[in-house]
């Protein structure tokens, strides 16, 4: 006698049969978006390659905005002094360091004269402190280049990044170019949170390589972004990322709706980026900027995070729910089983839900191996990830309904 998975046997009830189904048509409907948002990503380029005397001299200037980075700082500023003659200046932009950062810069600044510190605390009560410190950097640093590269102090540079970047952008008419950095994790715990927030990019946004200049499609990365200095001066430079939970996003946004081409482009091993130091620091902090809200961001916001909610979070826990049904509970097929032919309708939608989220978890196992090529050396840990990806849909969710966030001791209320 065949057996009948237990959920079936209890699809008699018409209310049961019309919930699932109804979740089953919305996963459907998502995962289709998500699928053919991979599909058209697929197959977008990586940086430009090129040699750094196809760029112009003296084409950049680099903003990296600090607070209290004492740790992180010195191998960004050797990377970046190991770029070539297209970068003019380094900025170094303070906001109010205590804990030597400052000297760390300044002991650079002796070695290369484009390195210049420039203080720019106090950071006023009303502005995001990172896009304070780049507001500053671009008023008062005399800018000349024609491109603005931002830089995060935990950003790891390899010879040839500019250059890499600006042939980019202009192969690709682009005016703003996010690098998708490759990744060092902390350890094992952090191996098994940051893939599975970072699936949630990728399933919202598709793979990275991708140029628009639809604000609902537009991703970018702050921690590696070059932005053509006239453009970025017309919005007035970074102010709308004042208010802003993440300023890269906003900012880019705001050029797109001005009908600039923002792109995205994997960097490679151009770039190593240790973004936090712990799974609990990545957990409490990327959410914030992760769910991509603030004033120009419409209801794609909410469609992207329900995909994230029942293409990326659900499967995995429906798969794993009814596989352990059936192990503790067997019931034969047919009417001797309570499931006669009127109810052949409801058991059906059942079959193609479970179905669906089998296929949903395979799509998954597959993006976890695509996905791997942006960490270095990723923990053991970093294949089981998948298994936080129902608490992480709850977690960009609480975020993206929360409007004041706190940052480094200082509290940033979205618009």
């Amino acid at each position: 006698m065949s057996r009948r998975h237990p959920a079936l046997s209890r699809s008699g009830s018409p209310i049961l049969a019309a919930i699932v189904l109804l979740v089953g048509s919305v996963q459907a409907f998502l995962a289709a978006r998500v699928v053919l948002r991979l599909i058209r990503t697929g197959s977008q380029p990586s940086l430009t390659a090129t040699a750094s005397d196809d760029v112009a001299d003296d084409s950049v200037t680099v903003l990296v905005p600090v607070l209290n980075e004492a740790e992180r700082l010195g191998p960004c500023l050797a990377g970046l002094t190991a770029q070539g003659r297209e970068v003019n200046a380094i900025l170094v932009l303070d906001g109010g360091s205590t804990d030597g950062t400052v000297d760390l810069a300044r002991q650079h600044a002796r070695r290369d004269d484009r390195i210049r510190v420039m203080d720019a605390s106090p950071v006023p009560d009303d502005w995001n402190g990172k896009a304070w410190n780049l507001q500053y950097g671009l008023g008062r640093g005399a800018i000349t280049t024609p491109w603005i590269l931002t830089v995060d102090a935990d950003v790891r540079p390899r010879p040839g990044l500019a250059a890499r970047l600006v042939a980019h952008a202009a192969a690709n008419d682009v005016t703003v170019l996010s690098g998708a950095t490759r990744q060092r994790l902390s350890g094992p715990g952090e191996g098994l949170v940051h893939p599975a927030l970072l699936t949630s990019l990728v399933y919202r946004y598709g793979i990275p390589g991708a140029a628009t200049s639809d604000p609902d499609d537009v991703q970018a990365n702050g921690q590696c972004m070059l932005i053509r200095r006239d453009a970025l001066e017309t919005i007035g430079g970074f102010a709308d990322g004042r208010h802003s939970v993440c300023e890269d996003v906003t900012i880019a946004r705001r050029l797109a709706i001005g009908g600039h081409r923002v792109g995205f482009a994997e960097t490679g091993d151009l770039v190593e980026v240790a973004m936090y130091g712990s799974a609990g620091e990545a957990w409490a902090n990327w959410p914030r900027s992760l769910t991509m809200r603030d004033q120009f961001a419409g209801h794609a916001v909410a469609t992207r995070l329900a995909e994230v909610t029942f293409v990326q979070g659900l499967p995995l826990v429906i798969a794993l729910g009814t596989a352990l049904l059936g192990r503790r509970h067997h019931y034969p097929s047919g009417s001797g089983a309570g499931i006669g032919s009127r109810h052949w309708g409801a058991r059906r939608a059942v079959e193609l839900v479970i179905a669906l989220n089998r296929g949903l978890v395979m799509l998954r196992i597959g993006v976890l191996v695509g996905m791997v090529r942006a960490y270095e050396r990723p923990p053991v840990t970093y294949w089981l990830s998948p298994l936080l990806d129902a608490p992480v849909a709850v977690r960009l969710i609480q975020s993206a309904l929360r409007r004041t966030h706190t940052w480094r001791g200082r509290s940033i209320s979205r618009s």
